[in-house]
Order: structure tokens, then sequence, then C-alpha cells
């Protein structure tokens, strides 16, 4: 096999996995543990594979000693084998693979930095050729890298340690093995790409760079080995020495050789990612109150990582060194480098605008378009890599290649570099403004969640009927929405005067005001400010934050005029708040709503048509494995409640209730929190024991946040956004159970499982009456989230089978006391023990109901004695006539 089809074939196992991490992120709503793949996918696959193909090529060049190429071609196998591996146990929750995956990858390194040290043991002399040990050292630092993430995927650690595992990962993977794989790279690679000299300068910055690298990597590792969060701070620090100083070469160089290729720009861009993402590590676990408070806040590191620093880095190099490699005379080098080096400006504005806006706060929809943003960029290199190699095969189809000048040849005709130049800066701008242009449309998509929704006036036919008794004065307040508050939550204006509202958002998550008669602040985002007009003022208003919950909980701003007229009364309008009827200008979280109340189309006798299909009771398997990865998505969901009857539903996971989860005393959950929606959330499992100052806080809009807890003790426990107002989110569906078997708990026939919740419903298609809901008067009570589905499709058994049927009262305010009519239970579990088993102490005991108060479960057991129709019902009747109640059809 010749140079070039050894290059071609090596790097299109890079090229596979990059197509399969674009094609997990097209496809991630609907991929198990989304978010590890489009981490893993690029970084163990694509990255890692890049590495042992270029480090390699680069100490062959380096040592002037060629390796034998079928050593590497079996390192790539092994490394494949051994990241499928991981992956498929990842997902499947199969420890044994994942060990066995991590032993191949770790192998994989120590045998490149072995066979590394033996090449150089008999090379030639040769000036760069100490910088090979960065590649000995990297492959050395991937060995623990790689057991980190295997002791966290297998053995189940605590919150606490689990985080500690955690930044040792990171710290070895990222800042030691792809770090210090780069820093060695670019003492030679950056000024070949600009196309300049290596000076002795460079070469002795090099040497000190790659040493602070390494031993700031061993530094930083050391504190989740100690507990010491210090540790690792300083650890930081020095990689960040060694960073200034690989950048200062480089920004040395850039000054003599600006850079014009799509690689050297992207490189240059990974550079400045690189140096950001260490120093937000560094930051975020210095000020993190412990190990486990800083993880949730690192992940926010993972798109300027993944994205920003490791893969442009990739990429540029891919660009530069492809067309050296696939060969094929002058002219087919330089066609495939021009292919390569098409749209160069644009591509790399577009990637690097879209990360930072990505990163920055920003409304969900803005950062779902960045995120496109910077995939479709990704996409448009594959496509030239493939058109590429096309041309380098086909020599014979190039007609006028085109020239690639040199830098330093440019001088020679100033007229071509001025024009060069202004090309770019178009180029450049068009891709700016191309990113404006997207970024105004995805906020005029959402403008109330990006603040830009402003009334300046109460409206025109108001201050028009109160000129006459204008002062031609103007007030002006300055109020802050902090705490839930408005401060001051009252404001005194002489009457006749106009009023000039200027509001403020000093707390941690989005507010807005809004007065009587329209005049509204739009929505703010933290740290955000509003001037609203509220126009003459003749008599009292009432003002309030129309966010949902959060006039409930006492956000509401008084407008008391001196020597006017007060205020008539203000009444709650059907479904939202009051004298609105809405709570976002006119809809409900992306639900259009038309004023027709829900409970006005209610018919609790009409059965669901044909194509209804019931939520599958039976509780899901627990599954392989002690550790089980979950990813819950927050969305803003239409969801039918009763025929004919819908609502908005916020959810986990696309269902209200939530996904059931399911595990054994001793098993680990790590859930992954994503909030999609439009409103902060938050979450907090009953199932596991924990400080929640961290992990239960509320993410706004497009965070992430990662809970991980370890069931010590069995029962069925409640999961609910904890956001305040809490009863208006887990009214609005933002709850699940959590099923942890007791110890030696027998097998049954059948195991369902029944979530016991309430809805306050307001007008159709919207969210829950907060009127309604602070009353405590539900529209519904359901089995599941949906009224009497288990009547119209009941539950199918056999007559002698056993049953187990695991209740959850969700609440929010309502208590439990469910029953089968014409069964009895031998068995009664309650809030972790038995009240009754098998009949209790006199072997002929029953129970008729298993009580529960909100927030309480349990399970009953009962066998059939015969053939027929049995309802089960919540046995306070009013509850279960309002459509808690079904059926268990039991056959011969």
């Amino acid at each position: 096999m010749n140079r070039a089809a050894h290059h071609v074939r090596a790097n299109a196992l890079v090229l596979v996995w990059l197509v399969a991490a674009a094609g997990a992120a097209l496809a991630h709503r609907w991929l198990p543990e989304a978010g590890w793949l489009l981490v893993h996918l690029p970084l163990l696959g694509a990255v890692t594979t890049a590495i042992l193909v270029w480090s390699q090529h680069f100490a062959d060049t380096l040592l002037r000693s060629p390796a034998p190429r079928r050593a590497l071609a079996w390192r790539l196998a092994a490394h494949t084998a051994g990241v499928l591996a991981v992956v498929a146990g990842h997902l499947t929750s199969v420890p044994a693979l994942v060990v066995a995956g991590g032993v191949a990858v770790a192998g994989v390194g120590v045998a490149q930095a072995v066979g590394i040290v033996r090449q150089g043991r008999g090379a030639l002399p040769s000036r760069f050729g100490h910088l090979a040990r960065a590649y000995v050292a990297a492959g050395l630092l991937l060995v623990p890298g790689v057991a980190c993430g295997v002791v966290m995927a297998t053995a189940a650690p605590g919150p606490e340690a689990y985080a500690q595992w955690y930044v040792a990962h990171v710290v070895l993977t990222l800042i030691g093995f792809v770090g210090v794989t780069v820093a060695g790279t670019l003492v030679v690679l950056w000024p070949t790409v600009l196309r300049t000299r290596i000076d002795a300068a460079a070469e002795t910055a090099a040497r000190r760079s790659l040493v602070l690298l390494v031993a700031g990597t061993l530094l930083a590792a050391l504190g989740p080995a100690t507990g010491l969060r210090a540790v690792t701070v300083a650890g930081v620090a020095v990689v960040l020495a060694g960073i200034a100083l690989t950048a200062h070469v480089l920004v040395r160089q850039v000054r003599t050789a600006p850079p014009v290729t799509y690689a050297a720009l992207s490189v240059g861009a990974a550079v400045v990612w690189w140096a950001a993402s260490v120093t937000v590590l560094g930051v975020v676990v210095a000020t993190a109150g412990s190990w486990a408070a800083a993880v949730p806040r690192l992940s926010a590191l993972t798109p300027a990582t993944v994205g920003g620093f490791a893969a442009q880095v990739l990429v540029g190099a891919l660009s530069y060194l492809l067309p050296v490699v696939l060969g094929g005379g002058p002219a087919v080098t330089r066609a495939v480098a021009a292919e390569l080096d098409r749209s160069a400006v644009v591509r790399a504005v577009l990637l690097n605008g879209a990360l930072v806006i990505f990163v920055l706060p920003a409304p969900s929809l803005v950062r779902v378009v960045a995120s496109s943003i910077a995939l479709a960029v990704g996409v448009w290199f594959l496509v030239l890599v493939a058109r590429a190699v096309r041309l380098a095969r086909r020599p014979a189809a190039i007609e006028h290649p085109a020239p690639v000048v040199p830098a330093r040849a440019a001088v020679a005709d100033p007229v071509a570099v001025a024009l060069a130049r202004s090309r770019r800066r178009g180029a450049g701008a068009l891709a700016v403004g191309a990113l404006v242009v997207v970024t105004a449309v995805a906020l005029a998509g959402d403008p109330t969640a990006a603040g830009l929704t402003q009334v300046l006036t109460a409206g025109a036919a108001a201050t028009a009927a109160s000129e006459a008794g204008a002062t031609g004065r103007t007030t002006t307040v300055r109020v802050e929405a902090q705490d839930m508050r408005f401060v001051p939550d009252t404001v005194e204006v002489p009457a006749g005067d106009r009023l000039v509202i200027e509001v403020v958002n000093t707390d941690t998550t989005v507010h807005d005001l809004v007065l009587d008669g329209g005049a509204t602040s739009g929505r703010l985002a933290p740290g955000g400010t509003a001037s609203v007009d509220v126009g003459v003022v003749q008599q009292d208003l009432a003002g309030w934050c129309s966010v949902a919950g959060h006039r409930l909980m006492g956000m509401t701003l008084d407008v008391v005029v001196v020597g006017g007229q007060p205020a008539p009364p203000v009444t709650a309008a059907p479904g939202g708040d009051a004298g609105t009827g809405h709570d976002m200008a006119g809809t409900h979280h992306g639900t259009a709503v038309d004023g027709t109340r829900a409970a006005d189309l209610l018919d609790l006798v009409a059965a669901p048509d044909d194509a209804f299909v019931a939520r599958d009771a039976t509780l899901p398997p627990v599954g392989d494995g002690t550790t089980h990865h979950v990813t819950l998505a927050v969305t803003e969901t239409a969801q039918e409640v009763a025929p004919g009857v819908t609502r908005t539903a916020w959810t986990f996971g696309g269902t209200a209730p939530g996904p059931v989860l399911h595990g054994r005393v001793g098993d680990t959950f790590v859930v992954t929190l994503v909030n999609d929606g439009s409103l902060g959330h938050s979450i907090d499992f009953h199932a596991g024991a924990l400080a929640p100052d961290d992990v239960m806080r509320t993410i706004e809009p497009g965070e992430t946040l990662t809970y991980t807890f370890r069931a010590t003790r069995s029962g069925i426990w409640m999961y609910h956004c904890s956001t305040m107002p809490m009863s208006l989110h887990i009214a609005n569906g933002m709850f699940g159970a959590v099923v942890i078997d007791p110890p030696g708990l027998p097998e049954v026939d059948h195991e369902y499982v029944l979530v016991q919740s309430e809805l306050y419903l307001g007008e159709q298609g919207g969210t829950a009456d907060e009127a309604a809901l602070t009353a405590q008067r539900p529209t519904l009570l359901t089995f599941n989230g949906y009224a009497n589905q288990y009547r119209d499709r009941p539950l199918a058994v056999r007559a002698g089978e056993r049953v187990r049927v695991w209740v959850l009262d969700a609440g929010p305010n309502r208590p439990s006391s469910f029953h089968v009519v014409g069964g009895q239970f031998d068995t009664v579990y309650r809030e972790g023990d038995w009240t009754l088993r098998d009949g209790g102490s006199t072997g002929t005991g029953g129970a008729q109901v298993l009580a529960l108060a909100p927030a309480e479960g349990g399970f009953v057991e009962l066998t059939f004695p015969e053939a027929g129709t049995y309802p089960f019902v919540t046995h306070a009747m009013g509850d279960a006539e309002r459509g808690a109640q079904g059926r268990f059809r039991v056959a011969d």
C-alpha cells in the first residue's frame, strides 16, 4: 500500500466518526444518552483516532525514522473496537463491555507511546526530534483518563466521588491527552501552515510549554485524588502558563505571516477556545462549593471544548495535511488544497460566531439556530473532503487548478494582496451579517423570551382620554425585580402626571411587568432593563409579573394615584393572570389559546375515539447494570387529557407524568436535565438523599444540569420540578415516579404503575388555572395523566394471576385512597415497609384501600378470584368521578 492510500484509509476512520457525530447531532432528540454521544463520538472517536494517525505521522517526520505501517493499522483497529465496545456498553448498561473497551483504548495509548520511544532510540539526530516526547506523554496520560471514565460508568460512585472522578477524567483526557498532543504538534504545524520559519526562540518556548502542560495536568488531576480543589486550581494555572507560552509564539509568527487559509483560521481559533475552556474550568472548580457543585457548571464547557477547541483543531489540521498526504503532484495538491479552502473566512466566522452565541445566555430558539449553523459548517467540511478526495483520485478532471500564493510571495504584488484582503474582509462581513440576520429572526420567533416585547404606552385611547387632566409633568420611578418581588411594590404618582417606570431585573430568572391597560416591559432576562411609558395616569393601576406562577408567588405592583380615583376591582380571568387571561402575550408557552374554557368541553361520560392509545401502565424493567443514565428534556407539549380536551403540559421527557424510572437498592442514577422550555425549571428526586443546593437549582432555558443520586432505600418515590411556585409546576405536569424494588421482592404475573394527579384546567390548550389551583378546585383527577383512560382501555389480566399495583399520589394537593372494586389486598406496602404481607399475622388479614397523602406511594397485591370487570378508583368518590378511575378486565 502506498503512502497516499495508507493515509486515505487511516483518515477514513476519522471521517466516519465525524459523520457519526453529525448524525447523532441531527437525531439527538430520539437517541438515548444523546448528550454523552455528542461528546464521546467526536472526542473518543474522531479526535483520538486522528491523534493516533497524525502523532505517528509527525513522529516519523521529526525522528526521521518511519515506523511500520502495520503497527499503526493494528492500533487503529484495536482503538476502533474499544470505542465501539465503550459506546455499546454505556448505551446498554453492560459494565463488562465498558471495561473491555476502556482497556483496549488505554492499551492503544500505551502501545503508541512505547512505539514512539523505541522509534526514537534508533533514529538519526534531528533538530525537532525532542518534540516526539509530547506524543509519548500524551499517550501515557490517556491511560488514567480512560480509567476515570470507566470507574464513573461502572462503579456507581456517590455524587461527590463521581464528581471527583469526572473532573480528573476531564483534566487527563482533554487538557492532558488532547492538549499536550496539540501543543507538541503546533510547534511545527503552525509555521508550516503559515509558510514561515521556526526560530530558536519558538523551540525553547515549546520545550518549556510542554513541561508546564504535563506538570500542570498531573497536578490538576491530583486535586480530585486528594479531595483538594485548590490543588486542581493550581494545576490549571500551570497549564494556562504553558498555553500562554505556546500562544505567544503563535502570535509572533502570525505577525510575519497572517493566516489566510481555512487551516490557519481554524487552528488559530481553536487555540483561543482552548485557553478559554481551561480558564473556565479553573474558575468553576475554584468557585464551586464542592466537587459535585462543579460538575453541572462544567457542562457549559462542552460546546467550547468539543466544538471550539478539539473539533476545530482537528478540522484545521486535516484541511492542511490532507492535500499533502494525498499526493498526485503539484497540480493535484493545489486543486485539493483550494477545494478544502473554499469559503474559508465565511466558514470560520460562521462556526466561531455560532459557538459564541451558543455559549452566551440566550433564548432557547437562538441557541438552537446557533447550534444548527455550527452543525451545518461541520457538514460543509465533510462535503468538501469528499470532493477533495474525488479530485485527488481523478487528476484528469483538473483543468485549471487554483494557485496557492505563499504569504511571502504576496509582497511582490501589493495590488493582489490588497484585493485578497478586501475579499476576505467582504466575506467576513457577509458571514457576520448572516449571523446577525438569523439571530434576529430567531429572536423574532420568541421575542418575549429575549425581553424584546415592549409596549411603551398604555394605549393611545387611554392617553387621549386623560389628556384633559394632564399636568404636563413626568414622574419617573425605578422598580427592581428581585427575589420574586417588585421593589418597591407600591409606586405613588400625582394625578395627571405621565408615569415612566424603569424596570430592572436583578433576579436570577426571567421576569416582566404588565400593567392594567396593557403597558408591559416585555420579558427581561437577568440583568435586563426596560422603560415602560404608562402614559398620563388618573386612577390607581395594578401591575404584576405575567410569567407563569410569578403573580401567584406575590410578584405584584400597585400604582397609587395621589388625588385621583381608585382603580376598579380586577378579577382573575379564566385560565390566566388577572386582567389578561393569558400569561404570555396571549399564548401559553407556545400553544395558541382561543379563550374557550377547557372545562366547558369536558364530557366525563364520553369515550375516546378508536385511535386513542392509553399510556402503558406496565412497570418498565430495571435493565442491566447498576448505573442508569437518563436524559430528561423539559418541553412544553400539547396534551389531550380527556376526549377533545387539551392543555399545554410542562413535561419531563415529553410526557406528563414523566417516564417511570426503575432500579434496585444500591443503583446509581445519572440524570441529565435539559431545559428546552421557555421558563426556568428544576428537578427534585425523592429517591436520593443529598444536599439540594446545587442539583435542585433552577436552570434557565437552554441550560443543562446533571443530577446524580444513589438509591439507598426502596419504595416508589416522586420526582418533580421544585421551581416556585411548585404547585403550579407540578399541576402543569412536571412530576414522575422512581420505583426502587425492595430486596427479595417476589415476582408476580403483572406489575403496574398508577400515578394519581390533579389537573386545574384553564383555557383550551392553555396551562393551569392559577386561581383554581390556589383555591384547590381541580377540574380533573387522573391516573397517568388522562381522565378515565383505563376505564375505556382496561388493564388485562387472568383469573388466578397475581397482580402488583404501584401507586404514587403526585398531588399537588389531594390525597388518594386506592381501591379495587370487588378485590381484596392481601399485601400492602406503603412508604418503605409492609403494612400487610401475605394476610398478616393471622394469615387471613386483608386491606381494602391504600391510603396516600400527596407525594406518598406504595403498592398493593391481589389475585382476582374469577373472570369479570373490576373497577379501580380513588375512594374519595368525588375525585373518582372527576376521572380517577379505571378497570381491570379479568379473563378466565
